[in-house]
Formats: C-alpha cells, sequence, structure tokens
C-alpha cells in the first residue's frame, strides 16, 4: 500500500485508560505506541480519536445500580455494554498516551460526549448521528483511510465498518492494534471487517508515496 494524497491516517483512542493499568486497559495496550509514530509519519493527513465521555456517562456500569462492568443493557439505540468508569472528560485517563504526541495531526475528533449515546466509531455515534468526520475526510480528498489504536475489536472494527458505509475504502494495521478479546469478540470483528471488504495490513505494507 503506497500512501498518497488520497490516504489518511485514523489513530484510535490511545489514551491513558486503555493502556497496562488504565481503568479499561487493552492487554497490550502501549506497544501500540511506537508503530504508529513510524505509520503517522508516511501519511499527509492525519487523524486522531479520543474517547471523552462526561462523567455519569450511560455506557458506564455505575450509572446502572445493580449492574456491573461487562453486562449488557438494552438502549434506546440498540445493546449497550457497559464499561467501567473511563475517559472522563479532562481526566489523565483521557489524556493521549505517552510518545503519541504527533504534530502533524490535523483533527483531533473527541466522541462518547453526550451523556446519554455511546460512540465506538469515529464516523456514527451510536444512534445514528455522524460525527462529521467522512465529510472532513472527502474534503481533503481523501478516499481510503487506514487504521490504528484501541481496541481492535471496538472502536477500531466499527470506525473501520462505518468508513466503507461512508464509501471510502479501509485497512486496518494488525500490529498498530491491539484487542479486549473477550469471549471471541476479535476473531467475530475480523470476520465482519473482512465480510465488508477492510484490508487486514502491516506496518511494512504501509510505505510512503
Amino acid at each position: 500500500m503506497t500512501v498518497g494524497a488520497a490516504e489518511a491516517l485514523i489513530v484510535v483512542d490511545v489514551q491513558h485508560d486503555f493502556l497496562p493499568g488504565g481503568a479499561l486497559a487493552v492487554p497490550d495496550g502501549d506497544a501500540v505506541v511506537a508503530p504508529i509514530r513510524a505509520l503517522a509519519a508516511r501519511f499527509r493527513t492525519l487523524v486522531l480519536t479520543q474517547d471523552w465521555h462526561p462523567a455519569g456517562h450511560v455506557s458506564f456500569a455505575s450509572a446502572h445500580p445493580g449492574r456491573a462492568p461487562f453486562e449488557t443493557v438494552r438502549l434506546a439505540y440498540g445493546e449497550q455494554v457497559l464499561w467501567p468508569d473511563h475517559c472522563v472528560q479532562g481526566s489523565a485517563g483521557a489524556a493521549l498516551a505517552p510518545g503519541l504526541d504527533l504534530p502533524g495531526a490535523a483533527l483531533v475528533l473527541r466522541k462518547g460526549l453526550s451523556p446519554g449515546v455511546d460512540s465506538y466509531s469515529a464516523f456514527v455515534e451510536a444512534d445514528g448521528t455522524p460525527t462529521g468526520l467522512a465529510g472532513y475526510l472527502r474534503e481533503r480528498g481523501v478516499r481510503r483511510v487506514v487504521l490504528c489504536g484501541l481496541a481492535t475489536d471496538y472502536c477500531v472494527a466499527w470506525s473501520a465498518l462505518d468508513a466503507r458505509a461512508a464509501g471510502f475504502e479501509a485497512a486496518v494495521v494488525a500490529d498498530a492494534t491491539r484487542a479486549i478479546d473477550q469471549g471471541g469478540s476479535l476473531a467475530a470483528a475480523w470476520a465482519r471487517m473482512e465480510a465488508a471488504g477492510i484490508g487486514r495490513a502491516t506496518s511494512a505494507d504501509v510505505t510512503g508515496s
């Protein structure tokens, strides 16, 4: 894959709370930082996303008395996994990971701001509301997005699937992602992405023009 003006790198949710020791740690999550830094240098359009939840967010188990993290509830927009409190606006846990200071980033997109709606995807909130990212990328002439970050089986996969639904080509860089992988969620995510025509790449596959 040769990167040019028509490609964008989307770095998904590489934040303190998703790293080892964080509130919702992704196993080996800190291992994505080095490959992402290398990838970022090859792209002209670079987007970072952050989970950015208000306190008491509907996706937090603590907002549902009697419920525990990783249980599910039915909300107006569908089934919602309940998570430990994480990436609360302005908290240390919501900050980008150490080493992810990427001055070439044109956009930092914060998602999950609505108290009553979650947003795994960088493109569409859980209730179907667009984030505006698709329009931003089209205005910049982007036709293909390359995704990396945390976690493969949730925010990365949903972002990739919604990128395809919005008409972009999409690929996920497997060695620059890590997964939560509960109950076969990683294999299921890759199967959904493959069925949608999303490529699976490695960092070595992505070269600058």
